[in-house]
């Protein structure tokens, strides 16, 4: 199962590349033989983007540092509420 394509390649076989891609998982394409990009199926691309839960699950899950903050009073600033 080949999974690295040239660019050229990839260009002049763009519906094989996105199949397989499909079928066979992220297939990468190389640009003067250096990596470019990786092409995925939307399911794969999903999967990769699916969100493990809400902000407010990620706070209560995250671990508990301690941190000794303390307020410098010199840099209040005035507020007019008028």
């Amino acid at each position: 199962m080949i999974n690295v394509w040239q660019l050229q390649e990839a260009k002049g076989k763009f519906s094989e590349l996105v199949e397989k891609a499909i079928l066979d998982g992220p297939q990468y394409v190389t640009k003067r033989g250096k990596d470019a990009i990786v092409v995925l199926s939307v399911k794969e691309f999903k999967k990769l983007n699916k969100s493990s839960g809400d902000l407010v699950s990620f706070f209560k899950n995250a671990p508990k540092i301690d941190l000794d903050i303390q307020r410098i009073k010199e840099w209040d600033r005035k507020v007019d509420l008028s």
